[in-house]
């Protein structure tokens, strides 16, 4: 059986993992008859956001503890991960992977990549195993990789980071997988378009199912 690491950033789109994102890609894993194991830094988020008025609020929360919430308590620290233990890597979206796994959203041309991201991302590939991002989540190989095709769907604005980073912005619609065969390298636009929960799920598998390949 086939064994997938889903990377959390928190729980929430606005300021964490993008929960349908999320749940869709482990329930696609679990259809394609494969297991995943969790991960998340164990980090303070960037900041927190109130999802119902959209405005910061003066707390902290850490990404682990909210990314647990999705799990249902199943997730390990990411600085436990190890690449020998799994045959894929996948990064659902949602702001947390631009501000908790990387400072995309805030630092933009000038953003770093969490540590402990950076290392499982460099030993997967290194090993030759398959990576796959959605959502925004690409911004992070756009980081790490140079000379790579990658897509966040039409956004201009990670597109444009894409490009500056050395690599080829592809535009793509609804359940399209990017894919960067030398690289082994997946992505798809999921919430970077607008988008039902039913097309979410066809991203989601979609993408599963050319890593498992």
């Amino acid at each position: 059986m086939k064994k997938f690491a889903v990377v959390l950033s928190g729980c929430g789109v606005y300021d964490g993992a993008e929960i349908h994102e999320a749940v869709l890609t482990l329930l696609a894993i679990d259809k394609a008859g494969a297991s995943y194991q969790c991960f998340a830094p164990d980090i303070l988020q960037h900041h927190v956001i109130n999802h119902v008025s959209g405005k910061e609020t003066p707390e902290q929360r850490n990404v682990l503890v909210e990314a647990a919430r999705i799990a249902r308590g199943n997730i390990k620290p990411l600085s436990l991960f190890r690449a020998g233990d799994y045959d894929a890597l996948i990064f659902p979206g949602g702001f947390g992977a631009a501000k908790n796994l990387c400072n995309w959203a805030v630092k933009g041309d000038n953003c770093t990549v969490n540590p402990d991201v950076a290392r499982a991302i460099k030993a997967m590939f290194e090993a030759g195993k398959p990576i796959g991002a959605m959502c925004i989540a690409p911004v992070i190989l756009a980081k790490l990789f140079k000379g790579t095709n990658l897509t966040t769907g039409t956004d201009p604005s990670s597109g444009h980071f894409i490009e500056t980073m050395g690599n080829v912005y592809t535009k793509t619609n609804h359940g399209e997988v990017v894919i960067d065969k030398a690289r082994k390298l997946f992505t798809t636009p999921c919430y970077m378009l607008d988008a039902t929960i039913s097309q979410i799920a066809g991203g989601t598998e979609n993408i599963v199912r050319e890593m498992m390949k």
